[in-house]
């Protein structure tokens, strides 16, 4: 099978440092600057003034667009190389919806840049079959004096679309993007959300072969994302082709069939969503700074008093982790240790949030556990089949009992987050606001 999208080799290369001219008034600009420190020094010294380079200002080697952070090489001069993307090579084939994820600064946006041929390639080839529309940034592609309605008819013919063919999707793209009372407007005074919406509608509804989505609708409501994500999901199903940048996972999970991802300007993976996501996340556990050491481990030295001794957090393949996602397998592993003999002991598990408001506990007394004596040494696992949390950061509370009477406490044993993943299928979770718990509801709709 032939694909749609084809990048062999591809880099993007910046210089850091030295400062283009692109337009005549920028030269000119530039020769009166540099006459007038010429003739301060002068005066001022009587030598030849050599001038500073430029520092701090991006350009190019070819076309310009938003730089990423990566991997830096000197070169001459007072110039630095940076390679915002570097032998990058995959393929896509029609109708697939590849996920785009990486850290900040990995290039994907500039990626997203280059197939959308606004900026160009250092090195490399891309090949592209059908037509491309992009929405890579809030009001890209609209005139700000110009109406709603009539960017709707220039975006369109930016694309390729006849006016007929416009007209004819007119009052689809209009009713989806819900700013009917404003199309008449010039679009300056749209609030970024407006921007957006009418954005993804025109990219969404003018039937593009491809289809290149950047964050960029994160800055839509959580009722507009949903339409967004279900309409990708329309074209995908219709044979035409979308690739998705997000930080949002259960998106990414949820509408995406194979991923890819990026690390400081390199395809660290491409293959199943599934997989690429669970690298990823664990490639972000293993970075943990040494301020977040604690993160998912506890432990006490020898010389430190108190019965517990350790506590982890585990996945779902037993290894020490500080982050989870929602609705995963989890185990909550403690250590207790002790010289002299404690009877009906009993453990609890309380965790917090960032305000430290318990929002769930894990108890032996409340759940099923064999009774226990503490004699020298006990491990104690507890299971929790599904963490159903909201996406945060969170802290657990450890605290140790006996015959009902509080032995030992440690008000934060360590922190751990929790990330978003489909566990509903609907491609994304409640925010915290709306409570703390994922809860799974059946829903029916009738007629009456």
């Amino acid at each position: 099978m032939n694909p749609v999208i084809s990048v062999r080799g591809l880099g993007k290369k910046y210089r850091i440092g030295i400062k283009r001219h692109d337009t005549l008034r920028d030269q000119i600009a530039s020769t009166f600057k540099s006459l007038f420190r010429r003739n301060n020094s002068d005066k001022g010294q009587g030598t030849k003034d050599k001038g500073l380079p430029n520092q701090g200002l991006w350009t190019t080697d070819q076309g310009q667009g938003a730089v990423d952070q990566g991997p830096r090489t000197k070169d001459k001069g007072h110039s630095e190389e940076f390679w915002a993307l570097r032998d990058v090579s995959f393929d896509v084939q029609q109708g697939e919806v590849v996920g785009i994820i990486g850290r900040n600064g990995a290039g994907k946006s500039t990626l997203l840049k280059i197939l959308s041929q606004i900026t160009e390639p250092t090195t490399g080839e891309i090949a592209i079959k059908g037509r491309v529309a992009s929405l890579l940034e809030v009001g890209t592609g609209f005139h700000p004096e110009l109406t709603g309605r009539e960017n709707i008819f220039l975006n369109g013919a930016i694309l390729g679309m006849s006016r007929a063919e416009i007209k004819r999707k007119f009052d689809e793209i209009v009713a989806f993007s819900e700013i009917e009372k404003f199309i008449d407007t010039p679009v300056k005074h749209y609030s970024s959300g407006m921007y957006v919406r009418l954005a993804f509608a025109v990219a969404a509804h003018l039937e593009p072969e491809i289809l290149i989505v950047d964050e960029v609708l994160a800055v839509g409501d959580g009722q507009f994302q949903k339409k967004c994500l279900g309409k990708m999901d329309e074209v995908s199903k219709s044979g035409r082709t979308v690739l998705f940048v997000s930080h949002n996972m259960a998106a990414i999970e949820s509408l995406c069939s194979k991923s890819i991802l990026l690390n400081t300007g390199k395809l660290v993976a491409y293959g199943p969503a599934l997989d690429i996501i669970a690298s990823y996340l664990s490639s972000m556990d293993g970075e943990q700074s040494d301020k977040r050491k604690r993160m998912g481990e506890f432990s006490r030295s020898a010389d430190v008093s108190g019965l517990i001794r350790r506590a982890v957090l585990l996945n779902s393949r037993q290894e020490i982790t500080g982050q989870i996602r929602v609705g995963d397998l989890c185990e909550f592993q403690v250590e207790l240790e002790s010289t002299k003999v404690f009877l009906d002991v009993a453990v609890g598990l309380h965790v917090q949030n960032e305000a430290r408001q318990r929002v769930t506990s894990f108890h032996t007394r409340y759940q099923k556990c064999p009774a226990m004596d503490l004699n020298k040494r006990l491990i104690l696992r507890c299971k929790c089949p599904e963490l159903m949390l909201v996406p945060g950061n969170y802290i657990l509370e450890l605290a140790v009992a006996s015959s009902g009477r509080v032995e030992d406490r440690v008000e934060h044993g360590f922190s751990f987050c929790v990330v978003d993943a489909d566990v509903l299928g609907a491609g994304k979770v409640p925010p915290s606001k709306d409570g703390v718990l994922v809860s799974r509801g059946y829903w029916e709709v009738s007629q009456p």
